[in-house]
């Protein structure tokens, strides 16, 4: 009997640069193959051409052992193909629930039958065991509760094939095992899994196979019960030493402090410092309030209570552009939506914040932008046909450099990470993880906000735990350790958590 799917021969260039070079690929119903590789090994561009985003210039595509084309993405969905990106395609303005049938709503006598849609989402949603109001609108919702509509907005069609790419990289422990949950019933109804993921440890977890993807062509099929040093060799062409490299340096003076941070709602009485020479973690689950909070230290939002000093300086509430010239940066959770301009180029985008200073008597100086840019893309090993290519056509871990790259040309003091590896594979994350060393060498701070607890343990010199909007308590790099932070995020969160006074 055929398999579900099967890819064979699959090739795509761009420009002359080879994404995909004689890819095979199948897919068994009733199977999770799981799909690892690192960030523009070409993960992207195979299952873009089972959504109808892309196709290929050579090889050919099988469904139950027919072949098919798939120009649309209407036809994918035809076929029984579903797909949830790594980057949201849903419209901030419309509710959950016309977000979930958008182009597709139930219309009763020509007209949209808002109320039948409205229950009918619900019902979806109740069946996938997500807790959402149907009429929230989606802008108002955070990144983990958007990627559950996404993952229900794929369901609301007949799939036989679903593509997750990324799905949890911006979950938490219970949203993540409430996917999981969900990933076994759609493989026991006998729906094939293509599940892309930069957690290694997942692999064993939800996968049956794993296939992995370097340079655009096929290097390995592995069982699921491989080994993760076995998977990095493979993926990264190399072994990885030390997967969380933090180097401490000697901690110097206050860069950051923060007095008394508040907003009516949503955080009360946030206090904390950061030294020189510093990485300070924030955890808890999702929802604790902390991107809210570095948004707010930012000034990206407005607080109303509380003071923030950079380096003894106090900044003005809700202004960003002062808080960049007191040397504070921001890499925000959202990248491609807050922290890059994806119509312009690399080299565009890596001048952004330095184009004030770059600037005189009205004439930017755009060569000496360029030079410096044109440095960082070497120093980040970020993989771009050049400086003139589109930052949206890059892939999710080439963006994140680029965010992390226009600070770094930057005269900074202290640089906020949200969710620095998101949808980032092992290699690029232990580059990152360098240049948070290389910040720190230099005497600057990190704050580095994770949902990743080996991350968080891992990197951090200490580690404020939030929940309900609130600190919890702080934790040593000694003292730190995953029952620790998770016992202050939860007890914290359900209101029974001693509460601690940061230093």
């Amino acid at each position: 009997m055929p398999p579900l799917l099967r890819m064979r021969g699959i090739a795509k260039r761009f420009r002359g640069v080879t994404a995909l070079d004689d890819v095979d690929f199948d897919l068994q119903a009733g199977e999770t193959h799981v799909l690892l590789g690192e960030n523009g090994a070409g993960k992207s561009t195979l299952i873009k051409m089972l959504a109808g985003a892309l196709e290929p210039d050579a090889g050919t595509i099988e469904l139950d052992g027919k072949p098919v084309t798939i120009h649309s993405a209407q036809q994918a969905n035809a076929l029984g193909i579903g797909t949830v990106f790594q980057e949201f395609t849903l419209v901030p303005d419309l509710t959950v629930a016309e977000n979930i049938y958008l182009g597709r709503p139930p219309r009763r006598f020509g007209v949209v039958d808002h109320r039948r849609m409205r229950r009918d989402a619900a019902v979806l949603l109740d069946r996938l065991g997500i807790v959402l109001d149907v009429d929230t609108v989606v802008g108002r919702l955070g990144v983990a509760r958007r990627q559950l509509v996404e993952i229900a907005k794929a369901l609301s069609h007949d799939v036989r094939i679903l593509i997750l790419d990324e799905p949890t990289a911006v979950l938490a422990g219970q949203e993540i095992g409430q996917l999981f949950a969900l990933v076994r019933d759609l493989r026991a109804s006998g729906v094939g899994i293509i599940f892309i993921s930069h957690h290694l440890e997942e692999v064993a977890r939800i996968g049956d196979r794993v296939t992995i993807l370097r340079d655009g062509r096929k290097v390995g099929e592995l069982p699921s019960s491989s080994s993760q040093d076995e998977l990095i060799q493979l993926m990264v062409g190399r072994p990885i030493d030390q997967q969380y490299p933090r180097r401490t340096p000697e901690f110097g003076s206050a860069l950051l402090q923060v007095e008394g941070l508040g907003r009516d709602g949503v955080f009360r009485d946030v206090s904390f410092e950061v030294r020189a020479g510093e990485v300070l973690g924030i955890g808890g689950l999702v929802g604790a309030g902390r991107t809210e909070v570095v948004r707010a230290v930012f000034g990206a939002d407005r607080h109303q209570h509380g003071t923030v000093r950079v380096a003894g300086r106090v900044l003005r509430p809700g202004d960003p552009a002062a808080a960049e010239a007191a040397g504070l940066g921001l890499v925000p959770e959202d990248r491609a939506g807050q922290g890059l301009v994806l119509v312009l180029d690399v080299g565009e985008n890596l001048g952004l914040a330095t184009l004030g200073r770059s600037t005189r008597l009205g004439l930017v100086d755009r060569r000496g932008l360029r030079r410096r840019a044109a440095e960082i893309v070497q120093r980040l090993r970020i993989r771009t046909t050049g400086l003139d290519q589109v930052v949206g056509n890059l892939s999710g871990g080439n963006q994140q450099k680029v965010v992390i790259g226009k600070w770094l040309l930057a005269d900074l003091k202290v640089l906020i990470l949200d969710e620095p590896t998101r949808g980032i594979d092992v290699g690029a994350k232990v580059e990152i993880y360098q240049l948070m060393n290389d910040l720190t060498d230099a005497g600057n701070a990190v704050v580095m906000v994770s949902s990743e607890m080996p991350e968080l343990l891992g990197m951090s010199d200490r580690i404020l735990v939030m929940a309900d909007g609130r600190i919890r308590g702080e934790l040593s790099r000694a003292e730190a350790d995953s029952e620790r932070v998770m016992a202050l995020a939860v007890l914290g969160a359900e209101g029974g958590g001693a509460e601690h006074a940061a230093r």
